[in-house]
């Protein structure tokens, strides 16, 4: 047999984990979706997001919230702009039965915002949820089940038939505590979602929609969570979706989804619900949750974001939040966490940081052109997806040195730390001196030690100066420059201009330089830098010098690299 073609370009061989202990989600549940419509749909407008840190991210914690960690939780949750919270569990502990009292006795919950409380589906339990928000305007009770056959096989050891049975008289009951209250809506989960027969769920659901009497103006919500993720995104889409199309009385339910992270895919099976027709997230901050966590809420907001679209929460200061969540939570952020990690909008690599560099350089030219502030442009930056000031970030960290960093990098620390703008024929030179150092020390280079590099490089004096010099132009036009070597040694030269002139003075007194360019700029104090290029001895070598005026500067900038060329 004629081996394939893959194998010419494919070396892996088979493994020896256990897979086939392991069905595929097609042998586990049967998602009935012919037709999709979520493959191209987009999203235009954020659903509604649902944080539940202080429920199912708290239980999760190995230490959980006290009342006052979780009082400061939440009135972060309100200051970002979350007008639905889950807040408790509040049958589950006295923590957060009293937490959930807390808000209701401490007038802490504002008028718009609706808290959510879970509970299972058990009558004593039901009825300490109901007590918890006694004299709450307004709340969400969340029954929940789980309804997939392991889970009513293993751990519930009920048929179909007795899972619907425990789900309405739970929501019967529910629908007697509330009474006529119109400020109390249902919600509705059947755990383990993704693994349950779809049929069941719909009957499950449509059953709690016309026991609870739901209407558009107040609406019941259905929550399907991927409480443990089992296949790739596009098949969630595809059971989101069959629930949106077949759901009866749609316009009064709210389609809501709880993704979890097992496969580590939890942000995309949520934004590809939310294409196939969910209308409501639940999830936490940064991610926490039970094993790999639940889908993270600042992540999706900002994906849309990055996209033109308004996230509806107001994540403008991401280190004051993360501040907030790592202290609640008592676990940190990752360095390299989607948006708020500290590393997240920083570039080691030479070719990243050249790009940035010339792409914030190019964003200024634009927005000056335009008329418009900076800080309103349109945002184009190569390696950043989205302008980390939006997210109060400074520019400070965006590019920092190492071993793997290159000339751009290197250039950009030293204009806007020390403000020496070297020229590009320069930048390589002091990027290989910069290189050395970083590989000798295996550690970054601070923008401070970057400058201390560059001055032990070019501005040191070395064993060629100049104690005293003048010039001056004669009747024919000819510079004529005259000084006086550190030797004692005198020295002249003339040239068709004062530099020239110098180096030829240098020449006369043997120190063989040739000058090819010369760029000065103003220093940050009012006096000059200078950066020379010169030919000394057969070798292009870069020199810089600092002086009071242009023309002192450059001459320094000359000697340097005659001292340069010395040292080698």
């Amino acid at each position: 047999m004629k081996t394939p073609m893959k194998t010419l370009w494919n070396p892996q061989r088979p493994s020896p984990m256990p897979y086939h202990r392991y069905r595929p989600f097609q042998e586990r549940v049967n998602v009935p979706v012919t037709e999709r419509s979520w493959p191209s749909a987009r999203i235009e407008r954020a659903p509604l997001w649902v944080p539940v840190d202080l429920r199912d991210g708290n239980q999760a914690l190995a230490e959980p919230m006290d009342t006052p960690r979780k009082r400061r939780f939440f009135d972060l949750l309100v200051a970002l702009g979350f007008k639905e919270i889950e807040v408790g569990y509040p049958s589950a502990s006295r923590t957060d039965f009293d937490f959930v009292r807390h808000l209701v006795t401490g007038g802490a919950v504002p008028d718009d915002v609706t808290p959510v409380v879970f509970t299972p589906a058990r009558a004593d339990l039901i009825d300490r949820t109901f007590e918890s928000i006694a004299g709450l305007p307004r709340a969400v009770v969340h029954l929940y089940i789980a309804t997939s056959p392991v889970w009513r096989d293993v751990v519930l050891g009920r048929d179909r038939g007795e899972v619907g049975r425990t789900v309405r008289e739970a929501a019967q009951r529910m629908a007697r505590r509330a009474g006529d209250a119109p400020g109390i809506r249902f919600q509705f989960s059947p755990e383990t979602f993704n693994l349950t027969e779809p049929d069941f769920v719909l009957e499950l659901c449509d059953g709690l929609t016309e026991l609870w009497d739901a209407s558009p103006d107040r609406p019941v919500t259905h929550n399907l969570p991927a409480t443990v993720e089992i296949a790739t995104p596009n098949v969630y889409a595809d059971q989101v979706e069959y629930m949106h199309r077949h759901l009866d009385r749609r316009d009064s339910v709210i389609l809501s989804v709880h993704p979890h992270n097992d496969r580590g895919t939890g942000v995309a099976c949520a934004e590809l619900a939310v294409l196939a027709g969910a209308q409501r997230v639940e999830g936490c901050l940064f991610g926490n949750g039970e094993r790999t966590g639940n889908v993270d809420l600042v992540t999706l907001a900002l994906n849309l974001f990055a996209q033109g679209v308004d996230p509806m929460v107001d994540l403008g200061d991401i280190d004051a939040v993360r501040e907030t969540v790592e202290h609640c939570n008592r676990l940190p952020v990752h360095p390299r966490h989607p948006y708020a990690g500290d590393l997240v909008h920083t570039a080691f690599s030479g070719t990243h940081q050249d790009a940035i560099s010339k792409g914030f350089a190019e964003h200024a030219r634009r927005a000056a052109e335009s008329g418009v502030p900076e800080r309103q442009a349109p945002w184009a930056v190569p390696y950043l997806p989205i302008d980390p000031a939006d997210v109060g970030r400074t520019y400070e960290a965006v590019i920092r040195v190492n071993s793997q960093s290159g000339k751009g990098g290197v250039a950009y620390l030293l204009r806007t730390h020390a403000g020496l703008d070297l020229p590009p024929g320069m930048r390589p030179e002091f990027a290989r001196i910069v290189q050395d150092a970083t590989d000798d020390s295996g550690r970054e280079a601070t923008p401070k030690e970057l400058y201390e590099l560059f001055e032990a490089a070019y501005l040191a004096d070395g064993p060629v100066g100049l104690d005293t010099w003048s010039t001056r132009r004669e009747a024919s036009g000819v510079h004529r420059f005259t000084g006086t070597l550190a030797s004692g040694d005198g020295c002249e030269g003339t040239g068709d201009s004062p530099l020239a002139a110098c180096a030829n003075a240098l020449a006369g007194a043997g120190y063989p330089v040739g000058v090819l360019d010369v760029m000065e700029q103003p220093d940050v104090d009012g006096a000059a830098v200078a950066y020379a290029e010169c030919r000394v001895g057969g070798r292009v070598l870069w020199g810089a010098g600092r002086d009071a005026s242009g023309l002192a500067a450059s001459v320094r900038a000359v000697l340097s690299a005659v001292n340069r060329a010395a040292a080698r």
